[in-house]
């Protein structure tokens, strides 16, 4: 029987450009890298560990996440390959096995499972990896840049509706589950999501430790759904006081959540 540690794995957050977050998770042997947009971070990582590369997860095409896979491929060509898994629907150069909403992905050093869930909005064909639980029970999810801490990702290619309909889908996983977001952008999130909604007292709370992490050297991430759900304005598009906030802010009454939602994601465009 393995032991504890043996079934233990490692979720690492190794920093990338000036605020990206690379996933590696590991088994301390083994290790699955996601959206890797440099390889020179994840090479010097893995070496300083000691883990070997056994696949890599791709949730959308932008080069800040997908540009280092070419290098981390060439530089382990003699080990027979690494697959590459990534949304069916991108144009994703490298991919050994694409994979849309529903399906399942299978990797067995380290010993993980995750179901793909759709998430357009930012891109066209954007996916998430949801792993259902670690050894310990936990639910981990990796959600690119649909989902941020405090925030979501901007509508480069999708519609507001389908952003909406994504989030819709994250929030309801459990409340549990970690949230592995791939950029850095708490700060400045918070500051939005205080405009929107200065009342909330998690949200006061949450501003001041997440101020004190990156004071410290640390990242504010992983999330969690549950804790999202209290204080990121994007999950909280049907909350009156945000909904008083946009009204004021645009002048109009707030017909539904879908409109709210989509005059916040425009005002969080330009706010500064």
């Amino acid at each position: 029987m393995n032991s504890p540690a043996q079934n233990a794995l490692e979720y690492v957050p190794v920093p990338a450009f000036e605020d990206n977050y690379i996933w590696i998770v590991s088994d301390s042997r083994n290790a699955v890298v996601v959206d890797p947009g440099d390889a020179a971070p994840v090479e010097a990582y893995l070496a300083q560990r000691g883990w070997r590369l056994s696949a890599i997860l791709l949730t959308h095409h932008h080069n800040d996440h997908v540009g280092g896979v070419k290098a981390l491929l060439d530089s382990r060509s003699a080990e027979g390959g690494v697959p590459v898994y990534g949304p069916a629907s991108e144009r994703i150069d490298h991919l050994t096995q694409r994979v849309s909403g529903g399906d399942s992905v299978t990797i067995e050093h380290p010993a993980l499972s995750f179901t793909v869930i759709d998430v357009p909005g930012h891109t066209a064909g954007h996916i998430a990896y949801f792993q259902v639980a670690d050894p310990n029970g936990t639910p981990h999810l990796f959600c690119g840049d649909t989902l941020f801490a405090s925030g979501c990702g901007r509508l480069f290619e999708g519609t507001a509706e389908q952003m909406l309909n994504s989030l819709d889908a994250l929030a309801a996983l459990p409340a549990e589950t970690q949230v592995h977001c791939a950029h850095e952008y708490t700060l400045s999130n918070i500051r939005f999501a205080r405009a929107c909604e200065p009342g909330n007292d998690a949200l006061a709370r949450w501003s001041d430790d997440a101020q004190a992490l990156r004071s410290a050297g640390k990242p504010t991430l992983p999330t969690t759904i549950g804790h999202e759900r209290a204080v990121n304005p994007f999950l909280r598009a049907d909350v009156p006081e945000v909904q008083a906030t946009l009204s004021t802010q645009f002048g109009q009454p707030i017909s539904d959540r879908l409109e709210a939602f989509r005059m916040m994601r425009g005002w969080k465009d330009k706010f500064r």
